[in-house]
C-alpha cells in the first residue's frame, strides 16, 4: 500500500476509532477485550484494505469489518471463564442472538436501521425485529443496585428514574468525590453511573478509582460531553461510556449491558 493510501485510510478511520472502541468494550464488558477486538479490526483492514468499503461511510465501513470478525469469534461463549466472567456469560447466553449488537448500534452509536443492516449483513426488517426483542429481553433480564455520582440535580433525578423504571434499586446519589466514597462504604452497589466533572471541582474518575482500589471490579458507566477524551488509548479508560447530551435509550441500553457483567446482579426469572 502506498504512503498516500495509508494516510487516506488513517484519515478515515482515526476519527471513528474511539467509537469502535466504546462499542467493543460495551459488547465484551471489558476494556482490554474490547480494545483487542478493535486492534484486530485494524490489522484486518491493513492486511486487506479492500475490506474497508468505499461504498459506505467510514464509520459504517469500520464497524462492518469489526462485525465480520466479531460474528465468528467474539459472539461465541467460552467454557474457560470462571467467577464473575462465567456468570456474565450465563446471563448473556440466555439472550437472542444479535440483539445486544443491534441495541448498542442503534442506541449507543446511533446508527440508522439501514446502517445497522449493512454492518450486520441483515435486512432492515430483521434489524427492527431484533431491536424489539432486545427491548423486551432487557426489561426482564437482570436487576441490581445502582449508585449515581452526579452533581447536577436534574440529571441525577433523570438517571434515578431511568434506572428505577428498569427495575433497579438506587443506593443513593453523590455530588462530590468524598461523598461518593462515603456512599459506597454505606452500601456496595452492583453498578455505578458517574459524571466526570463534579460540583466541588473533584473528579468522578478519581472517585471511581478510589472505590475500585478496595472493592474490585464493579461495572461503571461514565457520562461525559467529550467521550473521545477518554478513549485515547493512553492510561486507564472506562469500559462503558455515554455521551452528553444522552438519550433515555442510550442510558437504558448501557445499564442493561453493564449489569450483565455485575457479579452480584440477579438474573430475573
Amino acid at each position: 500500500m502506498s504512503q498516500t493510501a495509508e494516510t487516506t485510510l488513517a484519515d478515515k478511520i482515526g476519527p471513528n476509532l474511539p467509537y469502535l472502541r466504546r462499542y467493543a468494550r460495551a459488547l465484551t464488558g471489558s476494556r482490554d477485550r474490547g480494545d483487542a477486538y478493535a486492534v484486530t479490526t485494524l490489522e484486518a483492514i491493513l492486511a486487506e484494505p479492500d475490506q474497508f468499503s468505499n461504498s459506505a461511510t467510514p464509520k459504517v465501513a469500520l464497524f462492518t469489518v469489526f462485525h465480520s470478525i466479531w460474528a465468528t469469534s467474539g459472539a461465541q461463549f467460552s467454557s474457560d471463564e470462571d467467577g464473575a466472567a462465567a456468570e456474565a456469560q450465563r446471563h448473556l447466553s440466555k439472550l437472542t442472538d444479535d440483539t445486544r449488537e443491534v441495541l448498542l448500534l442503534r442506541t449507543l452509536e446511533e446508527f440508522s436501521a439501514a446502517d445497522v443492516a449493512q454492518i450486520m449483513n441483515k435486512s432492515s426488517e430483521e434489524v427492527d425485529q431484533l431491536l424489539q426483542i432486545a427491548y423486551d429481553e432487557m426489561a426482564k433480564s437482570v436487576s441490581g443496585a445502582v449508585m449515581i455520582i452526579e452533581d447536577e440535580a436534574i440529571i441525577a433525578i433523570d438517571l434515578e428514574n431511568i434506572a428505577a423504571d428498569m427495575g433497579h434499586r438506587i443506593t443513593g446519589v453523590a455530588r462530590t468525590e468524598d461523598a461518593a466514597v462515603s456512599l459506597f462504604n454505606d452500601e456496595r452497589p452492583d453498578l455505578i453511573l458517574s459524571d466526570i466533572q463534579l460540583a466541588d471541582g473533584s473528579s468522578g474518575i478519581d472517585a471511581v478509582n478510589r472505590i475500585t482500589e478496595k472493592a474490585g471490579d464493579i461495572p461503571v458507566i461514565f457520562i461525559t460531553a467529550y467521550p473521545e477524551r477518554l478513549l485515547t488509548g493512553e492510561g486507564p479508560e472506562p469500559a462503558f461510556l455515554i455521551s452528553k447530551p444522552y438519550t433515555e435509550e442510550q442510558v437504558r441500553s448501557a445499564i442493561s449491558q453493564a449489569m450483565f457483567f455485575a457479579s452480584s446482579a440477579i438474573l430475573k426469572a
